[in-house]
């Protein structure tokens, strides 16, 4: 049944009208494999082909929407240069290459005591990115008890700082709140080339909820990978799937 759902999804995919969509496209999880840690994903050179081509013919609007901040993302898709949601929203590159960042840094204090977690041999990663902090124990899921039990402490150690915690997968995340994928796509696509358009989200994680939540007020169609979300167009059942979905659209 989930090999029929995924085929659907794919087939499905391949036949979108570029002239009328915008590609909203989550990374890790969704265009690419997990790894280790954030620091140790693969993209295929097959996939920044696809990309590219894909940004070329929708005449820019493709953007990639991530956890990650838009150096890191930039670091991956070298030599691209696409728009971008970065850290959940907290950041944005829109199609003229201008950065919109409002969200003021987390005290440092703050992020020294979190990053306190990766102790020597516990295999917790950290991913310090100024206005958040994130926690990934991907390769250590025991750790989540005491990591959990730490991200406690430290909120309650900063009474006067407003912050909530961000559940994904393998990982806490410490964050201003306010910030989300769904209301920074809700900017993104208020600008050209992206108005106008019907945006097409692909997306694996609680943190995409926002984006699939917003679609149906964007005329929008929403595509998860390997977890279902409420009013689906399609769920591809890995990142490898996706790709192939990309490879075939940009061919068309």
């Amino acid at each position: 049944m989930a090999d029929t759902a995924s085929h659907s999804a794919v087939d499905d995919f391949a036949t979108l009208d570029l002239a009328s969509s915008a590609l909203l496209l989550d990374i890790d999880g969704t265009l690419v494999d997990f790894g280790p840690s954030p620091f140790e994903v693969h993209v295929p050179e097959a996939l920044c082909r696809s990309l590219a081509r894909l940004h070329e013919r929708l005449g820019g609007a493709l953007a990639l929407v991530s956890g990650r901040p838009i150096r890191d993302i930039d670091k991956l898709f070298s030599p691209l240069k696409l728009p971008a949601v970065g850290g959940h929203g907290a950041e944005m590159r829109l199609a003229d290459g201008k950065v919109i960042a409002g969200v003021k840094a987390l005290p440092e204090k703050l992020r020294k005591r979190l990053a306190l977690a990766a102790t020597p041999g516990s295999g917790v990663v950290l991913e310090d990115k100024g206005y958040s902090f994130a926690l990934h124990y991907r390769q250590t899921p025991q750790q989540q008890p005491r990591l959990r039990a730490l991200v406690d402490r430290v909120r309650a150690e900063f009474p006067d700082e407003t912050l909530e915690v961000l559940l994904g997968k393998a990982m806490f995340e410490v964050k201003r709140p306010g910030i989300s994928k769904g209301e920074a796509v809700l900017t993104l696509m208020t600008h050209a080339p992206f108005a106008g358009r019907a945006p097409v989200f692909i997306g694996d994680d609680v943190t995409d909820e926002s984006v699939f939540a917003l679609l149906p007020v964007l005329r929008g169609k929403g595509y998860s990978v390997g977890r279902r979300f409420d009013g689906l167009a399609g769920m591809f059942a890995a990142p490898d799937e996706v790709r192939e979905a990309l490879r075939r659209l940009a061919s068309v």
